[in-house]
């Protein structure tokens, strides 16, 4: 196949709005496994409830997330028509941002659990001597270190989740490679699209992956 011109300006703007559903993808589920994940790594350190947590996490990450994304959207007995919260509908992007953030909440509270027994025992038997409650220990003392540690790691999580948005394309996401295929499969032309996505998603990943690497170079300095 000649490659069109033409068609390629023609389909940009299109493959740009998927663009930007893509990063809407990625920074709502990063948010979420942030969030999800700290809480998770905090939990785990609880007897008991700490090994329950523990458990459904690692059936989380052992399973493939294109297969928790259909049993989420497609066998769960929920009428995607109904409002979840007042006007708030369950959409498939609703449904596709939910689980991928669960699903690399399971990896972040690995890295924040790594990042939090990092922390010098010395630290928490001064925290201890000073009497600090639970909530300043962790606040004060804990996090603000463990987190410090772990920012590059967090950040190729991003860089991962990012790359793993074309599978929401099995819940029907009009995410970047759906807007491509639909593209290719209108007009018989699957060259321009695809290698546009590729592109695209190199125009993202590349410079997120310099920026990490900057960090890293940072904080393995401190």
């Amino acid at each position: 196949m000649i490659w069109d011109f033409a068609f390629t300006f023609e389909v940009i703007p299109s493959l740009l709005q998927g663009l930007l559903v893509t990063i809407q993808l990625t920074l709502i589920g990063y948010s979420i496994a942030l969030t999800l994940g700290l809480l998770i790594a905090v939990v785990r350190r609880v007897p008991y409830v700490g090994s329950i947590v523990h458990f459904v996490m690692e059936f989380i990450r052992t399973t493939p997330l294109i297969i928790q994304l259909v049993f989420v959207f497609f066998l769960l007995p929920a009428s995607y028509a109904l409002p979840v919260v007042g006007p708030v509908p369950i959409t498939a992007f609703t449904v596709g941002v939910v689980v991928l953030g669960i699903h690399y909440a399971a990896y972040t509270a690995e890295v924040y659990r790594s990042g939090i027994e990092g922390v010098a025992k010395g630290q928490w038997e001064a925290a201890r001597a000073l009497s600090l409650p639970t909530t300043r220990t962790w606040g004060a003392v804990v996090l603000p270190q463990a987190i410090r540690k772990v920012i590059p790691a967090l950040g190729n999580y991003l860089i991962s989740m990012f790359k793993d948005t074309p599978l929401l394309f099995a819940i029907g996401v009009a995410e970047l490679l759906t807007r491509a295929q639909r593209v290719g499969s209108e007009s018989f032309r699957m060259m321009e699209a695809i290698t546009l996505v590729g592109l695209l998603f190199l125009l993202v990943s590349i410079p997120s992956a310099i920026v990490i690497r900057r960090l890293e170079k940072r904080y393995a300095a401190v």
